[in-house]
């Protein structure tokens, strides 16, 4: 297991402004006027094992001097090779490439409250950067921020969250409390037909969650927190932050096939050598983004940290600092192991948000979340890219693709 460490060397990325410009994004004779622009970051490593594809971000920031939008970066992270502001008000994330009737494509989700109760629409664009779909979520439900993935069957795994009111007396809550359940649905992207949906309330118990009541049952009680949904063979893999847990689930009846982590986890934990849980006894904890790496392995985000109620204030923390994990399982004798474990680098905690993909040649490319930075590590744990952007402005997920 990697400890933290200091970043090697610095460099500054060209401005936000220049690099709208490269894109075509903004005219020439109005970039004096055109603001806010993206924000820029700073490269802080940049070793010749990183990845050779193009970066992308979607940088978000409460401050006015920032536009919230996606940016592709080149694989150094120096140049921007295009950028999308979205409308003011709203923010942008999980912009990534992704594969729609066999080409290339772009992908987005915009829209308001990402990290709670969210309104938005998911996007496609084509290689030649024009929008050429949208996907709504149906059944009276509205996409959250949090994943859209294209699938084989050129459908849309998306998510939502819907508020309702549930008894609680059973766990020592109110008997009307509000509660925000997590919905999963796979659209059909022509003709926006709900092929798929499940809901957490229907599979999960409760009792399952690690998040706090609220004082008041009129507070909405986010006791689930979806965040991510990935294709795992013909099943499908959930993720709720709020459980610690990882769900795989039936994609045909939504049946819960088996639980990694948690109060209910199928599997007897164990660690390999120079590995380690954390001082709740688990693998993770407040975690994002599972990603199934094939042969019964699966990393995650493990961010070890949560805010009151996912705010991100008043944080606390169940391990010194946010890492990456990667887990061996062993359905058959319902062993799971930690195998592998890359530490933030400077020994921070990320108390929302986050990603971790897996790339070609034993890479990881990470985003921390909240933290306003992106590493990529190689497969012995080194930290071969880095960059920072400016205070206050971080993307809720960083991928590396093949782009153009």
């Amino acid at each position: 297991m990697r400890t933290p460490r200091t970043n090697v060397r610095a460099a500054a990325l060209a401005t936000a402004a220049a690099a709208a410009l490269i894109a075509g994004v903004v005219p020439a004779t109005a970039a004096a006027s055109a603001a806010p622009q993206l924000p820029a970051w700073t490269v802080l490593t940049d070793a010749s094992g990183a990845g050779r594809g193009d970066i992308f971000v979607a940088p978000s920031s409460s401050d006015a001097k920032y536009a919230n939008g996606v940016e592709i970066l080149s694989p150094d992270g120096r140049k921007t090779v295009w950028s999308h502001r979205v409308p003011a008000g709203l923010s942008a994330a999980d912009f990534r490439a992704q594969t729609y009737h066999g080409k290339p494509v772009l992908t987005w989700w915009q829209g308001t409250g990402l990290g709670g109760l969210a309104s938005g629409t998911d996007v496609i664009y084509d290689a030649s950067y024009h929008q050429i779909a949208e996907v709504h979520a149906g059944n009276g439900y509205t996409a959250d921020g949090h994943e859209f993935v294209i699938t084989p069957r050129n459908t849309a795994l998306i998510l939502a969250y819907t508020e309702r009111t549930a008894d609680l007396t059973s766990i020592g809550g109110s008997a009307h409390q509000k509660v925000i359940d997590g919905v999963v649905q796979e659209i059909d992207i022509a003709t926006g037909k709900v092929l798929f949906q499940w809901n957490s309330a229907d599979h999960v118990p409760y009792a399952q969650s690690e998040q706090p009541l609220p004082a008041s049952p009129d507070t909405p009680w986010d006791w689930f927190h979806i965040n991510a949904v990935k294709v795992d063979g013909g099943n499908l893999l959930v993720d709720a932050r709020n459980t610690w847990t990882a769900y795989e689930i039936s994609h045909a009846t939504g049946k819960v096939l088996w639980q990694l982590g948690g109060k209910a986890c199928s599997f007897k934990l164990r660690t390999a050598a120079g590995q380690e849980l954390n001082t709740a006894g688990a693998f993770f904890a407040w975690q994002h983004d599972p990603e199934p790496l094939g042969g019964g392995r699966y990393s995650f985000f493990d961010n070890e940290s949560a805010g009151v109620a996912n705010t991100g204030g008043g944080a606390v923390s169940d391990y010194p600092y946010s890492r990456v994990v990667t887990v061996q399982l062993d359905p058959g004798k319902h062993v799971a192991t930690l195998i592998r474990s890359e530490a933030q680098p400077a020994g921070l905690t990320a108390s929302s948000q986050g990603d971790a993909q897996p790339e070609r040649g034993g890479r990881v490319f990470v985003g921390w979340g909240s933290l306003p930075y992106v590493s990529e590590f190689d497969r012995t744990g080194a930290v071969v890219f880095s960059a920072e952007f400016p205070a206050g402005v971080n993307t809720y997920r960083a991928y590396r693709f093949d782009w153009k």
